[in-house]
């Protein structure tokens, strides 16, 4: 059974940084083919695609609003994905999510993806 479990958030000021870890069990990264994505969603809004990763290639993905700010990555020996955020704004405040979902293609379309963990709050003040 896929299971993901997020840590890193917390409150930032504005200009700071913060990183997001997710720990993936139930698939490996070395043997199996996983897209691993970071969506946030902020209260009253819809979820967005932040960010992806291929756990086969390593390929990435961005949303438009954190391209060149954010970094995602991962470490194959941890099984976990990181998110690396820098000159966080205000309106980067949500709970991010990880999630998962079997394949190679990188995609942040949040219905097509079968994982989720619980979400952890980051809140960037001005």
């Amino acid at each position: 059974e896929v299971h993901l479990v997020e840590s890193g958030g917390g409150l930032v000021q504005a200009g700071g940084s913060l990183r997001l870890s997710c720990a993936a069990s139930g698939f490996t990264f070395d043997d199996d083919d996983y897209i691993i994505a970071w969506f946030r969603q902020a209260p009253g809004k819809e979820r967005e695609g932040v960010s992806c990763i291929s756990s086969y290639d390593g390929s990435t993905e961005y949303g438009d609003s954190v391209k060149g700010r954010f970094t995602i990555s991962k470490d194959n020996t941890k099984n976990t994905v990181y998110l690396q955020m820098n000159m966080l704004k205000p309106e980067d405040t949500a709970v991010y999510y990880c999630a998962a979902d079997k394949g190679t293609i990188t995609l942040m379309l949040p219905g097509i993806y079968d994982h989720w963990g619980q979400g952890t709050q980051v809140t960037v003040s001005s």
